[in-house]
């Protein structure tokens, strides 16, 4: 929990924008390779097709042009409807080469994925990066921001200090009961939307319906709103994945600033009454699928309070970027260009005895850097092609996961670690890595550290555990009542760890060696956010609430 008295409410903005492609349906099909995302395909002269990216099955075949569309036919036996021909819309610059696919029919679900809106290159063409232009507005007047109170019980950020999800002394009740009321002391309706499923269906929301963009500040004691705050109001600037909202990421607090990001709609910084005191607009951020660019699912990183800055990891299919903003006026203290792809995890920052350092979890390297200026300390790769854990910091080293397959790695990282640390091929441990496992992580949930043990939740329900100091499995569990899934990541508090799924049910697991169901209560509503932990309290944001579960006052 943030401030002593408030706890502030958010979900950020998963966006997309397919721009047109104006062309000449009469131009020549280039007959050279051709690139599109993690793709490459090939329109012979001969007539002959190839379509082929990592990951996913090879198409060949043959096409043929029929005025403005193209008519693609897999050779051989193909389940799926993918015997069968697919018809496009097709858009060719002349000056340039540019070939841009519209589907028009195709029942074969895995070539009209990647087909359907693609804009193919020539390979080899660098594409240009278009210029991001960070743009600060500032209250008018001047501002007085109150001084912070005790922070004794802060949660002030995803999943409290240094991402670690443990908050003891909170004396929660054995069993609670959302829809009955059971331990529930207070309930303060807050919508959201968002639509259950196992991930992997990769759909965008074309929810294109006005929108507004709200920061809500919430007495603890009571779920009496303290106030709230519009940030914008609008149509939003693109898509959002169907499992996400508008308004994914969590905020953060200093106890004196609350600081929610919106996306590409912006980052909002009010005092903790609610004074605006700034905003910054980021521009577009592209966040999606690495390999098929159209598929566009939003920003879901949260913002981080450190030392008097915000720290906003920005990972997007054009550029991508660290920025620190000065928690008080939003002006810029340091940017750091990446190479990287996009990316969903909220940075770090632990106090550790090599100093301060901010970590990231990202695809092509995970990295740690100097929080105060945003020099690159470390690196590793062989992460995952698709982040979104954060990483977490606690008994001495970091631990960093991923869950897209093939690689799904975890891996242990001591912090005086120093410029490329990257394993090499066969390795599980170096000077850096104390140790890691590849097939293990986990692709939503963030790990937890709790007494000497790392706890892994997968998405389908499958909890691992393991010996934080040498990396020896303690046990491997499918848990019961795993429904839709899991995207919310553990919690826990004193010898107890709380497992939230998708439905609404929210397993309560005894830490240890051994494990052991507790039990299991239900929120009675959709949940896929993470809870956090607060003066033995535990707050559950859920699909249409926020609900307060707790011991009833004696």
């Amino acid at each position: 929990m943030s401030h002593s008295r408030f706890k502030v409410l958010l979900m950020a903005a998963v966006l997309a924008s397919i721009q047109p492609v104006v062309g000449q349906q009469g131009a020549p099909m280039p007959s050279g390779p051709l690139k599109f995302g993690g793709f490459a395909a090939r329109f012979g002269g001969d007539g002959t097709f190839a379509l082929e990216g990592p990951g996913w099955p090879a198409f060949k075949g043959t096409w043929k042009r029929d005025g403005g569309e193209v008519e693609l036919l897999t050779a051989g036996e193909a389940a799926g409807g993918c015997d069968r021909a697919g018809r496009y819309r097709v858009t060719i610059e002349k000056d340039n080469g540019h070939v841009t696919l519209e589907v028009v029919a195709d029942a074969c679900t895995p070539r009209r994925m990647i087909l359907d809106r693609s804009l193919w290159r020539p390979s080899g063409e660098i594409v240009p990066v278009p210029v991001r232009n960070i743009v600060r507005t500032g209250a008018t007047g001047r501002v007085t921001i109150p001084a912070a109170t005790a922070d004794a019980g802060s949660w002030p950020s995803f999943r409290g200090t240094r991402a670690s999800g443990v908050a003891e002394g909170q004396h929660l009740p054995d069993r609670w009961d959302g829809a009955k009321g059971e331990n529930v002391l207070w309930r303060t309706p807050i919508p959201a939307t968002f639509r259950p499923g196992l991930y992997g269906d990769g759909d965008a929301s074309d929810d294109r319906s006005r929108q507004r963009w709200t920061v809500y500040a919430i007495d603890k004691r009571t779920g009496t709103i303290a106030w709230e705050r519009v940030a914008r109001e609008g149509e939003p600037i693109g898509k959002r994945h169907i499992k996400s909202t508008y308004a994914s990421a969590t905020p953060a607090t200093d106890g004196r600033i609350v600081v929610a990001s919106f996306g590409s709609q912006g980052v909002y910084a009010y005092d903790v009454n609610g004074t605006f005191l700034w905003k910054v607009d980021l521009g577009h951020l592209d966040v999606g699928a690495y390999d098929i660019p159209t598929f566009e699912w939003g920003p879901a990183s949260s913002p981080i309070i450190w030392n008097g800055l915000v720290i906003l990891q920005c990972d997007t299919q054009a550029d991508s970027f660290l920025l620190a903003l000065k928690a008080e006026t939003g002006e810029t203290a340091w940017k750091t260009p990446r190479e990287e792809l996009p990316s969903w995890g909220t940075p770090t920052v632990a106090l550790t005895p090599a100093g301060p350092q901010l970590v990231t979890n990202a695809s092509n390297f995970i990295r740690g850097y100097d929080p105060g200026t945003g020099k690159e300390l470390w690196r590793l790769g062989g992460s995952s092609k698709i982040t979104a854990p954060t990483p977490v910091f606690d008994e001495g080293v970091f631990v960093i996961a991923s869950g897209r397959a093939p690689e799904r790695p975890i891996f242990v990282v001591r912090p005086n670690a120093s410029g490329d640390v990257t394993l090499a091929n066969g390795a599980t441990s170096n000077a850096a890595v104390a140790w890691s496992r590849t097939g293990r992580g986990s692709y939503m949930p963030t790990p937890l550290i709790y007494k000497g043990q790392l706890y892994v939740l997968a998405n389908n329900g499958v909890f691992d555990a393991y010996d934080l100091r040498t990396g020896d499995e303690i046990y491997r569990q499918r848990l019961t009542g795993v429904g839709n899934g899991f995207s919310a990541s553990p919690v826990a508090a004193d010898g107890r760890i709380y497992l939230s799924n998708e439905d609404g049910d929210m397993i309560v697991v005894s830490a240890g060696p051994e494990f052991k169901q507790l039990g299991a209560n239900s929120m009675g509503e959709l949940l896929m956010a993470t809870p956090a932990l607060s003066g033995g309290v535990m707050y559950v944001r859920t699909a249409r609430s926020l609900f307060a579960i707790g011991r009833p006052p004696s």
